[in-house]
């Protein structure tokens, strides 16, 4: 799967990709929101590549993929749908390194996912979670629909991270029927 947005490339991770992961999972910032996945070599990575990714693309035709810039070809962030056992609904994970954030890459890369999740790989449902501190995660979720649903906790996490989902797209009203009117300015149409 590759897609394009007006700045991005996203696509499937290969074990090319390996020093761009062992820089992103040893950022300071990913491992406080998201956790410590115990990568600190370039083998390392490429298990992890191996492992994560690319077999939840064998498994379920989905997973985490690399976003680098059109121009340039920069790899800057991770964003995709996954699976995860503990959890009913697949979710969708982003990261990105920091020179990278405030920019609108998140929002732009998470869209193009959400849509291709919706479109193609037809998932009415898609939750989210992340971790209460991380203010800027939580915002951009907001801003492309999701709600807060509850606390949880997760296999292996020491503390309760907070659980968001995006609802199936409401159905188109029926012909003639504006919900912004009342009953008697619709009567009068």
């Amino acid at each position: 799967m590759t897609l394009d947005t007006a700045r991005l490339r996203i696509r499937e991770l290969t074990p090319a990709d390996a020093p761009f992961i062992l820089a992103l999972l040893n950022d300071p910032d990913f491992i406080r929101n998201i956790g410590d996945r115990n990568v600190r070599t370039p083998d390392d990575a490429r298990r992890y590549i191996e492992a994560g990714p690319m077999a939840s693309y064998a498994r379920h035709g989905f997973g985490l993929c690399l976003v680098q810039t059109i121009d340039g070809g920069d790899p800057i962030g991770i964003c995709g749908v996954l699976k995860r056992d503990e959890l009913p609904e697949p979710d969708i994970g982003f990261a990105f390194l920091p020179a990278y954030r405030s920019q609108g890459y998140a929002r732009e890369a998470a869209t193009a996912v959400l849509t291709h999740a919706r479109a193609v790989l037809r998932l009415p449902r898609l939750l989210a979670f992340v971790n209460p501190d991380n203010g800027p995660s939580i915002r951009l979720l907001e801003r492309l629909g999701f709600r807060f649903e509850r606390m949880i906790r997760l296999n292996n996490r020491t503390v309760d991270l907070k659980l968001f989902a995006l609802a199936p797209p409401s159905p188109p009203s029926p012909p003639g029927s504006d919900p912004c009117l009342t009953p008697s300015e619709r009567d009068q149409r």
